[in-house]
C-alpha cells in the first residue's frame, strides 16, 4: 500500500485527542470542528479526487489513523458518519468500500415511486427508452440550478421508463456539458445498468445526495402522449438537484410520475 504523508487539517488546526497525539504545528489558529469532523473530511478529500474508486476498499481502520496520526476511535466515528451518509458500506469481515450506485441496495436510493402491491421485484427492472440526447446552452434557471452561467454548454436528455410495458416515468435531465463530454442517446440506450452507475464508470462522477421538490400537476399534450393519459390525468411532478462530493450539483431531473398503479414512498429518520 502506498504511504501517503499526513494532510494538515481544516482551519490549519492542532487539536489533540485522548491519547495525546497531535495534528497540525503549534501555535496555529485553533478548529472549531471536532477532531473526527475533520478526518472525515480529508477522507471525503481522497474521495472526491479520486484515491479510492466506487467499489474499492479503502484503508483499515488501522492504516487511516496511522496516516492521520490519530487514534482508531476517532477515524471509526467519521467512517460511521460516511457510512450512514452511503458514502461508503461496511462489509463484515471484509472491510470498508466505497460506495457506489452499481450495486444492487443502493441502485434505486434516489428513485422512491413504489408498486401500489408493495412488490418492488414484481415488475421488474424498467425498460427504459431515450426520446433525444441533445447539447444545448444553458437557460437562466438551468445555469442556477447547476452553478453554471447563462449559456454554458449542457446536455439535455429525455427518457420514458416503463414497467410491465406501461410508461410510467417521464425524465428530462439536464447535465453540465464539461463533465459529460462524449454522452450520447446511443451510450446511454447501450447501458444495461442505472443511470448513475454509468456516470461513476464512464465519467468519474458520483450523486451522492439529493435535493427534491414535489407537486401534483397536469401533464401538457406531448408529455400526455408520451406517458399514455389523458391530458386531464393529474401526474405527481418531482424535482431533483443531485449533487456530488463537495457539494456541487451536477444534475438537475425533473420527472412526471403516473401514481394510478404507483406511490411515491420515502422513510423518515
Amino acid at each position: 500500500m502506498t504511504t501517503h504523508p499526513a494532510p494538515s487539517l481544516v482551519a490549519q488546526a492542532n487539536p489533540t485527542f485522548a491519547g495525546g497525539d497531535a495534528l497540525g504545528s503549534a501555535g496555529s489558529t485553533p478548529a472549531f470542528s471536532p477532531l473526527y469532523q475533520q478526518i472525515k473530511g480529508l477522507i471525503l478529500q481522497s474521495l472526491q479526487s479520486g484515491e479510492w474508486k466506487p467499489g474499492e476498499a479503502i484503508p483499515s481502520e488501522m492504516d487511516l489513523a496511522a496516516r492521520f496520526r490519530v487514534s482508531q476511535g476517532t477515524v471509526r466515528k467519521a467512517i460511521d458518519e460516511l457510512a450512514a451518509e452511503n458514502l461508503v458500506v461496511r462489509r463484515q469481515g471484509k472491510g470498508t468500500f466505497v460506495a457506489t450506485h452499481a450495486e444492487q441496495h443502493v441502485q434505486y436510493r434516489f428513485l422512491k415511486l413504489q408498486p401500489d402491491n408493495g412488490d418492488t421485484q414484481s415488475e421488474g427492472p424498467a425498460e427504459r427508452t431515450i426520446i433525444d440526447c441533445k447539447r444545448l446552452r444553458a437557460s437562466a434557471d438551468i445555469a442556477r440550478a447547476l452553478s453554471l452561467r447563462s449559456g454554458d454548454p449542457v446536455l439535455q436528455v429525455r427518457r420514458v421508463l416503463a414497467y410491465v410495458g406501461v410508461p410510467t416515468i417521464l425524465e428530462e435531465l439536464w447535465l453540465p456539458g464539461t463533465p459529460f463530454k462524449g454522452l450520447t442517446a446511443e451510450r446511454l440506450s447501450n447501458y444495461n445498468g442505472p443511470m448513475y452507475a454509468l456516470f461513476e464508470t464512464e465519467f468519474g462522477v458520483r450523486m451522492v445526495r439529493a435535493d427534491e421538490n414535489i407537486r401534483a400537476v397536469n401533464p401538457d399534450a406531448e408529455q400526455a402522449e408520451l406517458l399514455k393519459v389523458d391530458a386531464a390525468t393529474p401526474l405527481l411532478s418531482v424535482e431533483r438537484v443531485a449533487y456530488t462530493y463537495n457539494d456541487t450539483p451536477m444534475e438537475l431531473r425533473r420527472g412526471l410520475y403516473r401514481t394510478d398503479t404507483h406511490h411515491y414512498r420515502n422513510a423518515l429518520s
